[in-house]
C-alpha cells in the first residue's frame, strides 16, 4: 500500500445513480415489492402457526424459510430505498460489515435449508412408511439448527477475514449494497487468496447442498415414474413443484454470481443478478407457496371463513 494512500472510513454506493430520473419510480416499485414480500411471508408464518393441518415437517421448514426471506430482504432493501431518495449514498465501514455479515449468513443458511427441504420431500415420497421416524420433530430441529449454525460459522469467518483487508482510494462501491465482490475490489492489497477462499466456500457450501438437492430429486423422479397411475404421479410431483421452483430461482442467480471469476464481474451484471436474489426471489416465494400449494390454499380458506365469535368461544 502506497504511503500517500489513506484508509477508507466510509463507502459510497454508486447504486442507480445513472438512472437519476427514474429513482423516484424505482423507490415506489421496490417499496411495494418489499411490503408485499414481508407481508406475504408473515401471512405464511401465521397461517402455518394457526392451522393444525400444516403442522408437518415440510411446513416447519417453510416457516424457517419465510422468516429467513423476511430478514434477507430487510438486510438490503430499506437502505436501498433511503439511498434512492438522497443524493449522498454512504455507509460506514462498520455498517457495511454488519450488512455483509447478515446478508451472507442468511444466504448460506438458505442454501442449507433448501437442501433440508429436499431431503424432507425425498423421505416423504421414497420412504413414506418411515416418514414419521426419519422426519421426527427432533430430526427437523436438528436439520434447521445445522442450517443456521453452518451459515453463521462459515460466513462470519469469511466476512471477518474480508474486513481485515485495508480499503483505500475513493471508496466507491459499484453496487447498491455491500456484496462480497464489489467490496473486495476496493482493497488496496492483493486479494487473490480471498478470491480462492470465496470460490472454495462457494463450491463446498453452495454446490454441496445443490448436489444433495439434485440427488434427492433424481431419486424422487425415479420413484414417481414407478407409480402406476397418472393421478398418483401428479399428486406426488405437486408436493415438490413449489420447492423446485424456489430452488431454481435461488440457485440460478447464486451460481451465476459466486462461481464466476473476478474478471467476469461487471457492475451492471452484478446489480442485475443481485436484484434477482435480493428482491425478486424473496417476493416470488410467498406467491409460489400459496398459489401452487393446495394445502396452504385450503388452510387459508378455512382460516378466513372461520367465525371469529365461535373461535373466541
Amino acid at each position: 500500500m502506497g504511503g500517500n494512500q489513506s484508509l477508507c472510513t466510509k463507502f459510497t454506493f454508486v447504486a442507480f445513480s445513472s438512472l437519476a430520473e427514474l429513482q423516484p419510480v424505482l423507490f415506489i416499485v421496490f417499496l411495494i415489492i418489499y411490503l408485499f414480500t414481508v407481508g406475504g411471508n408473515l401471512i405464511i408464518i401465521c397461517l402455518i402457526w394457526v392451522a393444525p393441518s400444516l403442522h408437518t415437517p415440510m411446513y416447519f421448514f417453510l416457516v424457517n424459510l419465510s422468516f429467513l426471506e423476511m430478514c434477507y430482504i430487510t438486510s438490503v432493501v430499506p437502505q436501498m430505498l433511503v439511498h434512492l431518495l438522497v443524493e449522498t449514498k454512504t455507509i460506514s465501514v462498520i455498517g457495511c460489515a454488519a450488512q455483509m455479515y447478515i446478508f451472507t449468513i442468511l444466504g448460506l443458511t438458505e442454501c442449507c435449508l433448501l437442501a433440508a427441504m429436499a431431503y424432507d420431500r425425498f423421505v416423504a415420497i421414497c420412504c413414506p412408511l418411515h416418514y414419521a421416524l426419519l422426519m421426527s420433530p427432533h430430526v427437523c430441529l436438528k436439520l434447521a439448527a445445522a442450517s443456521w449454525v453452518t451459515g453463521v460459522v462459515v460466513e462470519s469467518a469469511q466476512t471477518t477475514w474480508i474486513f481485515t483487508l485495508p480499503f483505500c482510494g475513493t471508496g466507491k462501491i459499484q453496487h447498491f449494497f455491500c456484496d462480497i465482490m464489489p467490496v473486495v475490489k476496493l482493497a488496496c492489497v492483493d486479494t487473490s487468496q480471498n478470491e480462492i477462499v470465496l470460490f472454495a466456500i462457494s463450491v463446498i457450501f453452495i454446490m454441496s447442498p445443490c448436489f444433495l438437492i439434485l440427488s434427492s430429486y433424481m431419486r424422487i423422479l425415479v420413484t414417481i415414474l414407478r407409480i402406476p397411475s397418472a393421478a398418483g404421479r401428479r399428486k406426488a410431483f405437486s408436493t415438490c413443484s413449489s420447492h423446485i421452483l424456489v430452488v431454481s430461482l435461488f440457485y440460478g442467480t447464486a451460481l451465476f454470481t459466486y462461481l464466476q471469476p473476478k474478471t467476469a464481474h461487471t457492475p451492471e451484471t452484478d446489480k442485475a443478478t443481485a436484484l434477482m436474489y435480493t428482491v425478486v426471489t424473496p417476493a416470488l416465494n410467498p406467491v409460489i407457496y400459496t398459489l401452487r400449494n393446495k394445502e396452504v390454499k385450503e388452510a387459508l380458506q378455512r382460516v378466513t371463513q372461520r367465525n371469529p365469535l365461535r373461535q373466541v368461544a
